[in-house]
């Protein structure tokens, strides 16, 4: 099985469930055949997880479900949304499954930012609080979102959310989107790698010359978005963008991570056709099998 040259973490995929995807025995023989070791998945029912784990893989993640309502600003909606994620919870604990993915979208993106903090900490604080005595934490990723509203992507937001959710809560570690915001990945590692529970091997590439003819704030006039991006940047696989990978996993070994690098393919070279997302997957372990 594949595993990163610095510190031998295995190195697994994220799985979309959609194109040639949606068949699990598929994805299961792909992975198999080309020495991925995890799956990260949404929502699937008992037995197609049990397919993943009888193959001999592990399941690094699974998503939860209804993001914004887990931030909603309804008391009534927020607490169907966490008891339906504590029900996904213990329905995936059997096949060791111990990582819930999520996005930190607030269901009123225009409310204030402080006012959607102050949600997302009493649905998500909730939904943590029930489910960390059965060794299960939510794992937020810091994507921005095409409005920018969602909680928990800058240094300032983490560290306030950490300190108000001090259990059954850490970090995905997405570099990709650190990158994307201008945040210095390997300063962020500094102070947080002890709460980053998960990690998604993906990248960004920032395109000066672009950069200079559009800068980063407004919509280009006379130019197109990137596909996974925008003007003057763009998502790829490790190692065709601009975060120090050597640095950042030396940064997880010493802080004790003992989880896994799953790739997160989102890259316009290689999405869009069965061959292409396949090779792009094993792109992103090759360069990882050598960081």
């Amino acid at each position: 099985m594949s595993s990163t040259r610095t510190g031998a973490f295995p190195i697994g995929f994220r799985s979309w469930g959609k194109g040639w995807q949606k068949s699990v025995s598929d994805t299961i023989a792909f992975a198999k055949g080309n020495g991925f070791e995890c799956i990260d998945t949404g929502p699937m029912d008992a037995g197609e997880w049990r397919m993943i784990t009888a193959a001999g893989l592990r399941i690094g993640s699974v998503d939860l479900v209804k993001w914004p309502e887990l931030a909603a600003s309804q008391p009534g909606v927020q607490a169907e949304a966490v008891d339906e994620n504590i029900r996904l919870v213990r329905s995936a604990l059997p096949f060791g499954v111990r990582n819930f993915f999520a996005v930190a979208r607030p269901q009123e993106a225009n409310a204030r930012r402080k006012d959607n903090f102050e949600r997302v900490v009493d649905g998500y604080g909730r939904l943590c609080e029930a489910i960390a005595p059965l060794g299960a934490r939510v794992i937020l990723e810091g994507w921005p979102g095409h409005d920018a509203a969602s909680i928990g992507c800058t240094p300032a937001d983490c560290r306030a959310l950490l300190k108000e959710i001090p259990r059954g809560c850490g970090i995905n570690f997405d570099p990709s989107h650190l990158v994307r915001m201008g945040i210095d990945p390997v300063r962020f590692l500094e102070e947080f790698a002890p709460r980053v529970f998960h990690v998604h091997g993906k990248d960004t590439e920032i395109m000066e010359e672009d950069l200079y003819e559009h800068g980063h704030l407004q919509e280009a006039t006379f130019a197109a978005r990137h596909g996974y991006g925008g003007f003057s940047w763009r998502y790829t696989i490790p190692g065709h963008g601009r975060a120090r990978w050597g640095k950042l996993l030396s940064q997880l070994k010493a802080a004790g991570y003992d989880g896994i690098i799953s790739i997160e393919l989102e890259d316009e070279d290689f999405n869009g056709t069965e061959d292409g997302e396949k090779r792009g997957l094993i792109a992103g372990r090759t360069f990882l099998e050598d960081a």
